[in-house]
C-alpha cells in the first residue's frame, strides 16, 4: 500500500493507501472532550415540518469568514438510524479551523422514507445553502457532498442527479449541482429492493463531479472488493475518482478521532480544496 504524503508536498491524493505512519498527524488544540475553541457550531432551521429530522447544524470559524466553501456531511446508519452530531466531526472542526463553512444535517429515515425521499432530502440541504449561505459566511457556489456509509450513497446519488425535478419536488428550479463527492466507508450499491436507479454506478455520467473513496479493507460490513470495483468502475465512466484503502480499518472508522483519521482528513481537505479551487468563478 502507498503512503500517504504530507499535503505540503503532494498534491495529489493518493489511489492506493491511507497510513498515519510516518505521517506525524495534527494534534488537537485541546482535548478532544472538550469543545474546540477554533468553531462554533450553531443549529440550523428546519428543512421540512419532520421535527428532527430534517435539522443541520453549521460549523465556522469564530472570525466568521466570508466567501468560504462549504462541505456537507451525511451520517451512515444503513438508513433506519443515526444523527447529524455524531460522525466525522473532526473532520468539521478541522476544515471549520481552516476557513470552511461545514454543515452536517439529518434526513428522513426507513421505513418511513424511501432512497428518494433521501436524495430530496441532500438536495434540500443545497437549496438551503443557495439561498441562505451568504448569511453564514459561505460560497454557495462552491459545495461539496460528503457522507459515511448510507451518506455517502446518498450524497453520490445527488450529485449525479444535479437538477433533476423528479427529486427536487417544489424547488425544481434550484442548482442543486456540487463541486466533488467525499465517500467515507461508504455503500454504493442498489437501495432496499434492488430498485433501478437507486446506486451511484446508475447514474453515472461523464460530466460527473469528483469523487473520492476512501474505505478500510477489514470491513465487514461493505466488503473492501465491492468497493475497489465500484471506484474502478465509475472512474471509468468519469475519469476523476480518487481511492484510498485504510489498511485494518473497519466500517466507521470515521467515528472516533485518531491518528488514522487525522491522515484521512488531511486527504480530504486536499482533494476537496483543489475541487472547490477548479470551480472557482474568477473575481
Amino acid at each position: 500500500m502507498a503512503r500517504l504524503p504530507h499535503p505540503a508536498r503532494a498534491p495529489q491524493v493518493p489511489r492506493r493507501g491511507l497510513h498515519p505512519a510516518p505521517h506525524a498527524p495534527r494534534p488537537p488544540a485541546r482535548p478532544l472532550r472538550d469543545p474546540p475553541p477554533h468553531r462554533r457550531a450553531h443549529r440550523g432551521p428546519r428543512l421540512r415540518p419532520r421535527r428532527e429530522r430534517n435539522l443541520l447544524d453549521l460549523y465556522r470559524h469564530r472570525s466568521h469568514p466570508t466567501g468560504a466553501p462549504v462541505l456537507v456531511h451525511f451520517h451512515g446508519g444503513h438508513y433506519e438510524m443515526g444523527r447529524k452530531n455524531t460522525q466525522s466531526r473532526p473532520l468539521l472542526h478541522r476544515l471549520a479551523a481552516d476557513g470552511w463553512v461545514c454543515v452536517s444535517a439529518n434526513y428522513r429515515l426507513r421505513p418511513d422514507a424511501g432512497y428518494e425521499d433521501h436524495v430530496t432530502d441532500v438536495k434540500r440541504v443545497i437549496a438551503w445553502i443557495r439561498e441562505h449561505g451568504r448569511e453564514w459566511g459561505a460560497d454557495p457556489d462552491r459545495i461539496v457532498l460528503s457522507g459515511s456509509s448510507a451518506g455517502a450513497h446518498m450524497s453520490a446519488l445527488a450529485a449525479l442527479t444535479p437538477n433533476d425535478p423528479r427529486f427536487q419536488p417544489g424547488f425544481e428550479d434550484v442548482d442543486t449541482t456540487v463541486a466533488a463527492v467525499v465517500g467515507l466507508n461508504g455503500y454504493w450499491g442498489r437501495y432496499f429492493g434492488n430498485e433501478p436507479g437507486s446506486a451511484p454506478l446508475d447514474r453515472a455520467r461523464a460530466d460527473a463531479p469528483p469523487f473520492l473513496v476512501v474505505h478500510g479493507d477489514h470491513d465487514t460490513l461493505v466488503h473492501v472488493a465491492d468497493v475497489r470495483r465500484f471506484a474502478a468502475d465509475l472512474r471509468a465512466v468519469t475519469g476523476r475518482v480518487a481511492y484510498a484503502e485504510l489498511p485494518g480499518a473497519h466500517h466507521g472508522f470515521d467515528l472516533f478521532h485518531s491518528p488514522r483519521f487525522e491522515a484521512v482528513v488531511d486527504a480530504v481537505e486536499e482533494f476537496a480544496t483543489a475541487a472547490v479551487s477548479a470551480t472557482a468563478r474568477p473575481a
